[in-house]
């Protein structure tokens, strides 16, 4: 073999780890009709799927979230709040919404954990408020869950009440304390009949129904209820409202947003928890108002008990002295001593409060009831900013306690932050102390110097005198602490939320987005074609056959000479008893195509051709016989030996039998004549295999079929040989030194591609020489190289030339459908 051989075959094989796109792409178009049923069938599955989908629709409204307000703060207001600023509100008030406690308030106020259902045309529809009727529970009493329970009205005033159940235990849930209890249920059907307004006590419900007003019920109508688990449908809300500011132009403004299939369900969960948010911020507002009412009530308490003792003390005195007449300087003294008490009680009440908020700072953990410093007077800007940040903080992270693990990082930094401002009001307040305590010195020192004034009168004069500045002291006292409490209870009056809505969310047609039906339909019409396209890819890799010209061009350099195409025939004689069919004229294309490859080699005699292939039933047999007719018909002396000895075939065509054969002949039993038998075809000679032996390798190798041969190349023109498969015996290489030439059997979509590998490896090591290929059941669709090598058009009868000459395979109508059903 040449050097240039040799790197053909290598350089064939190489390409053989290369993927054949192209033979991909072919083999897809081949199974057009299996792609196009696999999108048809998805379509029609998101068709049903679009129908039963129910609509999903998407609402939103606006809320604004202010600043810390209130109305009725002027600069002449003596209480001042101080909520701590707008730090993290938008963030808080986001987090609040998402919150499980604020969903379980506004699920509960509305009831969602009970549906209202009718059976719509593929499933049961929630009606929720368009129910002609309200079911009114009892609290007390578990109703059963998950169990549609069936409300069929007889009249205006009587309904049945029917269900049925498959088991004897079930789960019931109280929807006062949402205490889930086992309950016992009647097995099997259950219907109870009842009216309007009465009540039911049954294991799975507990409750009445009644009428909607202005509503109407028609008989024979039929509604379902459902009871829900409280703490699921909590989290479904909880998890499915959407909160997000409006712009970046209205910070202070945000959007919530819900998804379901009931617009109106929408419309009042929105409504009901921006409602519910607004109401709660109040609440929180108003904590700070409340403490401080609270802190004056008691004082003021304090200071009536006071001024009812020192009122009756003037009574007193009164009934056992006379009335003084005191001197106008006297007098004036006494009324300075007087406003030196006062200064002296208004700075005690601020130590008393101070002294009170140290303690409670340094004792407490709970700084959300801190009232306000104002409250006693106390305008020192430091503590009133103190105070209102620690509140605040507090506040804060008391509303993060319903969402947030105790131990988190955020409880961390906020316990850090109070922490720091606490300290900082700690020392404040021990500088304010030691300043009041300065004042409070001074003050007893200017009551102490007044005193000794009026230390020279008479001593019932000056009894008189004291009790009369305790008694203004204490009224004026009283009338401080009422002002301010008057000022408080509007300033709680006066609070409004911070929390106001701007946009109602409100039914006004559309909001529908979904199902997506032309998403569905996008998505179908993908995996319609992806699935069997991806099927086809994985039966490709997987497919080891081969299937086309191309294919074997790839993977070997073995030249083809002819293709025969697949032609149903009730023998192997198609050359001799269909002469003008295409598959007839293939064979006289490889007829040219040998005769042109023997002229080449110069040798005297007949000519030998060996016709093998890798493994039975890739058409040997059928070759062999129908090369030997088409060159007897040509007028050469043919003779056809069939040396597959371990599963002969050829003597079933002729009508002969394989009782007498070649294998007599080499065991000694005939003579050649005897097993040489001429056919009904001019020009052929045929001799059978005979009797299968126990040596067939042995035989071929025996001097007697060379002796065979060199007698026959004297006799005859043309000498087939029919041999074993190559692939699974080694009997044919015995016999390739008798061959001139030699062909190659490869049945498309049958024979494996190892097996031209195993050919190549033998060509390549010179066990066979001047080998040629055959495609045999040849398919132009499966093979687009049309043209290749010599007279390949006559293959299969397409086109002009095959309509023409060859004789037409007239099918009935069901033959053809049965044959088109096959090719895809």
């Amino acid at each position: 073999m040449s050097t240039q051989e040799n790197f053909d075959i290598d350089s064939s094989e190489s390409k053989h780890v290369s993927f054949d796109f192209r033979g991909f792409l072919f083999k897809a178009l081949n199974l057009w009709k299996l792609v196009l049923l696999c999108i048809g069938s998805a379509l029609i599955i998101a068709y049903l799927i679009n129908v039963r989908k129910p609509n999903i629709y998407k609402l939103n409204s606006l809320i604004s979230v202010e600043n810390d307000q209130n109305p009725f703060f002027t600069a002449n207001t003596s209480i001042s709040f101080n909520w701590g600023g707008v730090s993290g509100k938008m963030g808080k008030t986001i987090t609040t919404l998402q919150t499980r406690t604020h969903n379980e308030k506004v699920v509960d106020s509305l009831q969602y954990y009970m549906e209202y259902l009718v059976e719509g045309k593929y499933q049961k529809v929630d009606i929720y408020k368009q129910a002609p009727f309200e079911v009114k529970l009892d609290f007390t009493k578990p109703q059963v869950l998950g169990q549609f329970i069936g409300i069929r009205f007889l009249t205006e005033t009587s309904f049945e009440l029917f269900t049925q159940f498959e088991s004897e235990k079930g789960t019931g849930q109280r929807y006062d304390t949402k205490e889930k209890l086992p309950v016992m249920l009647p097995l099997g059907s259950v219907k109870n009949t009842f009216q309007i307004g009465e009540q039911i006590n049954l294991p799975f419900f507990n409750g009445t129904i009644e009428l909607r007003s202005e509503r109407l019920v028609n008989p024979n109508s039929e509604f379902y209820i459902l009871f829900k688990n409280f703490d699921s449908v909590v989290y479904t809300y909880q998890k499915g409202i959407a909160v997000a500011p409006f712009n970046r132009n209205s910070a202070s403004v945000l959007v919530l947003a819900l998804t379901g299939n009931n617009k109106q369900k929408i419309v009042d969960f929105l409504n009901t928890t921006a409602v519910i948010l607004s109401r709660t911020e109040l609440e929180r507002k108003n904590q700070y108002a409340s403490n401080t009412i609270k802190f004056i009530d008691s004082s003021l308490a304090a200071v009536n008990v006071s001024l009812k003792d020192v009122a009756q003390e003037m009574n007193d005195f009164r009934k056992k002295n006379k009335v003084f007449d005191v001197g106008a300087e006297m007098s004036d003294v006494s009324s300075k001593l007087k406003e030196f008490e006062l200064q002296k009680e208004t700075e005690e009440a601020k130590l008393n409060y101070l002294n009170s908020l140290e303690t409670y700072l340094r004792t407490k953990t709970d700084y959300t009831k801190i009232a306000a410093p104002t409250s006693v007077g106390i305008s020192e800007g430091n503590i009133l900013t103190s105070v209102g940040k620690i509140t605040g903080l507090a506040i804060e992270r008391q509303s993060l306690e319903y969402t947030t693990r105790e131990g988190s990082d955020i409880f961390k930094d906020i316990d850090r932050r109070i922490d720091a401002e606490k300290n900082v009001l700690l020392e404040t307040i021990q500088a304010t102390k030691s300043t009041i305590n300065i004042q409070l010195n001074t003050l007893n020192r200017n009551i102490a110097l007044l005193e000794s004034k009026l230390s020279g009168l008479p001593e019932d004069q000056q009894e008189y005198l004291k009790i009369q500045r305790k008694l203004d002291i204490s009224q004026e006292a009283y009338n401080v602490y009422m002002d301010k409490r008057s000022e408080a209870a509007i300033v709680k009056a006066a609070n409004i939320s911070d929390i106001s809505i701007i946009d109602e969310a409100k039914d006004i047609g559309g909001g529908l987005i979904g199902p997506n039906k032309s998403l569905n339909y996008m998505m179908a019409l993908m995996i319609g074609f992806f699935t069997p396209m991806f099927l086809i890819f994985v039966i490709f890799l997987l497919d080891n056959t081969i299937h086309g010209s191309d294919e074997i061009e790839r993977l070997s350099s073995i030249p083809i000479i002819g293709l025969i195409g697949k032609y149903r025939y009730h023998n192997n004689l198609v050359v001799f008893e269909k002469p003008k069919s295409a598959v007839a004229e293939s064979f006289r294309s490889i007829r040219s195509s040998l005769q042109f490859i023997l002229n080449k080699q110069p040798k005297e005699g007949g000519r030998t051709i060996m016709i093998t292939s890798s493994v039975s039933g890739e058409g040997k047999t059928f070759c062999s016989i129908n090369i030997a007719t088409v060159y007897a018909l040509s007028g050469k002396k043919t003779i056809l030996l069939g040396l597959d000895l371990r599963k002969p075939k050829i003597f079933d065509d002729f009508g002969l039998k394989n009782d007498n054969g070649i294998v007599n002949y080499f065991i000694g039993e005939k003579s050649f004549e005897e097993v040489n038998n001429q056919t009904h075809i001019e020009n052929l000679d045929v001799v059978p295999a005979g009797p299968i032996p126990p040596n067939p390798s042995e035989l071929l190798m025996g001097d007697k079929l060379k002796s065979l041969i060199d007698k026959l190349r004297l006799e005859y023109d043309i000498i087939i040989l029919d041999t074993p498969p190559l692939g699974l015996v080694t009997d044919a290489l015995e016999l390739v030194k008798y061959a001139d030439t030699s062909i190659f059997m490869v049945r498309l979509d049958f024979t494996k591609k190892g097996m031209l590998q195993l050919i190549n490896a033998k060509f390549k090591a010179g066990e066979i020489k001047n080998i040629h290929i055959v495609l045999n059941f040849y398919k132009h669709k499966t093979n687009h190289n049309y043209g290749y090598g010599y007279g390949y058009g006559y293959g299969y009868g397409y086109g002009v030339y095959g309509n023409a000459y060859h004789e037409s395979d007239n099918k009935g109508i069901f033959k053809k459908v049965k044959a088109f059903l096959k090719r895809i």
